[in-house]
């Protein structure tokens, strides 16, 4: 048990006793109850806002009950001192034997250090990416990418069961418009001069393969033929072959799922109708007329009754279709069914989405609310842009795609830890800039870089003792002094960090709890460059050394949790 959850469990083995004792009301919620360093390290080690949150319905006086809990806490052996502060927090300053005992953990618990069963077994489906199947991943869709995997190994870091699916739409217009883009470049394959590829139409390079295939294999069947010989035929393999190319792109970011659901599959099973059906009978779709637009009314609108669904009971604008006019499904209507499938096979639903989205949140959060009754937890996080800079000014890439920049052009150029781990340095819905030179500059302003190169140090210190002679013997952790036993606090705060950032769905947590590790343990290794006794590797001292390297190594070791936990491989050697 890490050493913020041993606390957990003083503070409520603590609060039962005043329990047993009469002194504080049963049955009381600590929900509430958080368990951290406090914001002043002056204050002590360990904080708790246990009284503030039950002296209310306890109907005590918060400041009463904080003494009758500090003084509970102070019986237990490794606490120090207990102090009372404001309107109740309660402060604990702890042995240095528990810091010691918590790098003992660290060092056995290995890559598991800061794993949990916070989410107790729940099947949480994360959903992200979801780009439409016309293209190769261009860098719009880079950054969800990442920020999805990212939260989908930290929910499972922290005991959930993830799926981690992407929706294929591959039912509008959309593929449509690929396949006729797909028959121009069949036709090109074939010797016929096609000219520029038309306004509307795809132009990237990357359909040529696709035509030259399909010319390969029909020859010149469908030169000729009317279009409903062959768009269908065309629309699926464009379709099938655009999902291996952005599998391959996802491959680059080092990014899998587990599931891919079809939206024309969807439809062909008819999830839809089924949806509508059911909703229908719970009076939550009606046939109704939408309001005519705001401000100056379009001269081609006219009311057309419509099925509308009943978003507004579930805090909605307005009531939304889920048909059009000629009877089709809207992308809503669709998407509605989409997620009623994912609730079917899942106790928690988690959507990333790119930020011009952000219009469609509340209409699919009220369409989930009526499918599951409300007992589905359903998140959608946002995902701003990202502006490509060079040195800080503007950065045009070749666009071998056609009109964009492509995710692969992205990674060749700088690399996939670097993409994952600079995608991850701002919170998701904040504005990003990514500058290609300083993701590769090699100085402490690169995050990544300061990071790896304190892995690569550490692995680096174990090669140096070695090529000295050092016979190391068994390290002896009472000869870490405070400023070291400092390092250990801050290890020591990982796992409540994986916790926090997996119940606030926020990958981004890591990467600036790693960026701190990364320039305390810097900023310790440097002292020995003014103080030979304050090296890391000393001739003279086998075992201070052996002790140092103990500690570097549990460095080391949540560096790589970490880092694993957002995709970015932990380097030992760099150039």
């Amino acid at each position: 048990m890490t050493l913020f959850n041993r606390f957990s469990s003083h503070i409520n083995a603590a609060l039962d006793a005043l329990v047993k004792a009469e002194a504080l009301p049963a049955g009381l919620d600590r929900a509430a109850i958080s368990v951290e360093p406090p914001r002043d390290p002056a204050h002590g080690d360990v904080a708790t806002n246990a009284a503030m949150v039950l002296a209310k319905p306890a109907g005590m006086n918060s400041r009463a009950l904080a003494d009758l809990l500090a003084a509970e806490l102070g019986a237990i052996d490794e606490v120090t001192e207990v102090s009372v502060a404001g309107p109740g927090f309660i402060n604990l300053r702890l042995a240095e034997g528990s810091w010691r005992d918590e790098l003992a953990l660290i060092d056995s618990a290995g890559d598991n250090y800061g794993r949990s069963m916070m989410g107790q077994g729940r099947r949480v489906n994360v959903e992200y990416v979801s780009a439409n199947p016309t293209g190769p991943m261009h860098v719009g869709h880079c950054r969800g990418a990442v920020v999805g995997d990212a939260l989908a190994a930290l929910l499972e870091f922290s005991g959930h069961e993830v799926v981690r699916e992407y929706y294929v739409n591959d039912a509008g217009a959309q593929v449509d418009i690929l396949a006729r883009s797909v028959h121009m470049r069949y036709r090109e394959a074939l010797g016929e001069d096609v000219g520029a590829i038309p306004e509307g139409l795809y132009p990237g390079d990357y359909l040529i393969p696709v035509g030259k295939s399909l010319a390969g294999e029909y020859g010149d069947r469908f030169v000729g033929a009317p279009e409903n010989a062959w768009l269908g035929l065309f629309r699926a393999e464009a379709v099938s072959a655009m999902m291996d190319m952005i599998r391959s792109d996802l491959a680059k970011l080092g990014i899998h799922h587990d599931l891919f659901s079809s939206e024309a599959e969807l439809q062909a099973e008819g999830k839809p109708a089924a949806a509508e059906k059911w909703l229908r009978e719970q009076g939550l779709v009606y046939d109704g007329v939408l309001e005519a637009p705001k401000g100056e009314t379009p001269e081609d609108w006219e009311p057309v009754e419509l099925p509308l669904f009943r978003s507004t009971q579930f805090g909605d604008d307005q009531d939304r279709p889920i048909k059009k006019s000629d009877g089709s499904w809207t992308y809503f209507g669709a998407d509605l069914a989409y997620h009623f499938q994912k609730a079917e096979n899942a106790d928690e639903l988690i959507d990333i989405w790119g930020a011009d989205h952000a219009g469609t949140v509340k209409r699919i959060k009220a369409a989930v609310a009526a499918l599951t009754g409300g007992t589905k937890k359903f998140d959608v996080k946002l995902v701003q842009m990202v502006r490509l800079l060079k040195n800080g000014d503007p950065f045009k890439m070749s666009k071998r795609a056609g009109n964009f920049v492509t995710l692969a052009d992205v990674v060749e150029e700088v690399g996939k830890d670097a993409v994952r781990f600079t995608m991850l340095t701002r919170k998701a819905d904040a504005q990003m800039d990514f500058d290609f030179a300083k993701v590769v500059e090699a100085s402490r302003d690169n995050p990544v870089w300061y990071l790896q190169y304190a892995n690569a140090r550490i692995a680096r210190l174990r090669r140096k003792a070695e090529d000295a002679g050092i016979v190391l013997p068994a390290p002896v952790p009472e000869r870490l002094g405070a400023h070291e036993l400092e390092l250990v606090k801050l290890l020591a705060q990982f796992p409540r960090i994986v916790e926090a950032a997996a119940s606030a769905r926020e990958p981004h947590r890591i990467a600036f709890y790693l960026a701190d590790v990364a320039a305390a343990f810097h900023a310790w290794y440097n002292l020995g460059n003014d103080n030979p006794a304050a090296r890391i590797v000393l001739d003279n001292d086998p075992e201070l050394t052996a002790t140092r390297l103990y500690l570097a190594d549990g460095i080391g070791q949540v560096v790589r949790n970490g880092l694993h936990l957002m995709g970015v491989e932990a380097v030992e050697e760099m150039a």
